[in-house]
């Protein structure tokens, strides 16, 4: 498509309701974890538990991220994306209601169901309302608010909340936002044109997917940046709280270094990535965030706490946003960029959103949470090597090598 005929207006306004979508499926997501310690007392919960309760919104947002990408492909996006939208909403609102850990498991589960629905079709119709040469910056400020609402603004906003209200109805405050935009979405977000609208070419075939190197990979990197980060994001509050002994208080601050340090990531590193390249910046941001983690576990004053985990989480959630978004993107066959993102985010969440909580959990349980921080560390460092083997995708840097049919404008995949 031509610049002069490019709908920008139709861009902006459609990438900044879904980046402030996804901001309110990370606050849904992780508002819980600021509320957990006490939660804990009142629902008699253990670390195991803990680490469970994140761990089931994971494998079932794995699972129904894949099921929802491929379904937007083929229905439509509006047809996931509002219903998705409504349905986390109300299920955050619902966490509130929970008597039990049996409860408070159901109820996540389900709420896992539609966040990993929503999640691979709203980077897909961001893809869709983006320029190409701005495609990794749209993507990462979409995917930027997701650490900034959950685990920035949540711990401050949790614990500040907690001296005047019930953890019950702090669940039910952060549900509303989500039903109003959910509202703003169904207004404004237009479906894509399908492939070869002119001549009805068919879409490619879903075995396509695994063809590009890059999908494996992406696959395999994203487990170990979750695996890292999602642990650090569910058990260092309990970490701050009980091994280092700080008060709510100070606890939420050093927490929300993951949030504010996650955004920025996410925020610029995709961005960086359009003009550097995806797989220099991949390979960096895993050696960084290892080094970054490994120094907070070895911290103990605030200041240094706060500023190692932030500048950790810069690279970790930066790694979340590069690989789920443009490296994703690019790899796609035509037509399939929600399912091949849906299976790249998907297999991550499974694996490191959901398996490496329950593990996690467990050690803190058996060995102490604090060698939890060693299992993020090492997650990381494989993450290096998986990554070494990417094939570069980004436009602009294929111009810069001289590969041939290189176009800072064509899309990829």
């Amino acid at each position: 498509m031509k610049d002069q005929s490019w709908d920008s207006s139709y861009e902006w306004k459609a990438v900044t309701l879904l980046t402030l979508g996804f901001g309110l499926v990370g606050l849904d997501r992780w508002i819980i974890a600021p509320l957990l310690p006490t939660m804990s007392r009142d629902l008699h919960l253990n670390y195991q538990d803990a680490g469970n309760i994140v761990a089931v919104l994971g494998l079932a947002w794995g699972v129904f991220a894949i099921i929802g990408g491929g379904l937007s492909d083929r229905i439509g996006r509006k047809k996931v994306l509002i219903p998705a939208m409504v349905a986390f909403s109300l299920l955050s609102g619902l966490s509130g209601m929970a008597n039990g850990l049996i409860s408070l498991l159901l109820i996540r589960a389900v709420m896992g169901v539609s966040e990993g629905a929503f999640c691979p079709t709203s980077f897909a119709t961001t893809n869709d309302a983006s320029k190409p040469a701005r495609r990794g910056l749209n993507l990462g400020i979409q995917q930027s608010t997701f650490p900034l609402f959950g685990l920035a603004f949540g711990p401050i906003v949790a614990t500040q909340l907690l001296r005047l209200i019930s953890w019950r109805w702090v669940f039910v405050l952060v549900a509303v936002p989500g039903l109003i935009l959910a509202v703003l979405l169904a207004i404004t977000i237009r479906e894509p044109p399908s492939p070869g609208k002119t001549g009805h070419v068919q879409r490619a075939p879903m075995s396509e997917m695994l063809k590009h190197r890059n999908v494996p990979l992406a696959m395999l990197a994203l487990f170990c940046a979750m695996a890292g980060i999602f642990t650090l994001s569910a058990l260092v509050p309990s970490y701050l709280a009980d091994y280092l002994k700080l008060s709510n208080t100070e606890q939420g601050l050093v927490t929300s270094a993951i949030g504010f340090g996650g955004f920025l990531g996410q925020l610029l590193l995709p961005g960086i990535s359009d003009v550097m390249g995806r797989k220099s910046v991949t390979v960096l941001s895993f050696i960084l965030g290892a080094v970054f983690v490994y120094a907070f576990s070895q911290s103990a004053s605030l200041g240094v706490l706060f500023a190692t985990l932030f500048v950790g989480c810069f690279f970790c959630f930066g790694l979340l946003g590069l690989i789920t978004g443009p490296i994703a993107a690019e790899a796609a066959p035509l037509g399939l960029i929600s399912s091949t993102t849906g299976i790249i985010v998907g297999s991550g969440e499974i694996f490191g959103g959901g398996v490496a909580p329950i593990i996690a959990g467990r050690v803190a349980q058996n060995f102490g949470i604090q060698h939890t921080l060693t299992m993020a560390v090492v997650a990381l460092i494989v993450g290096v090597l998986v990554t070494v083997f990417l094939r570069e995708t980004a436009p602009r840097r294929l111009v810069a090598l001289g590969a041939p049919g290189a176009s800072p404008s064509r899309p990829e995949g």
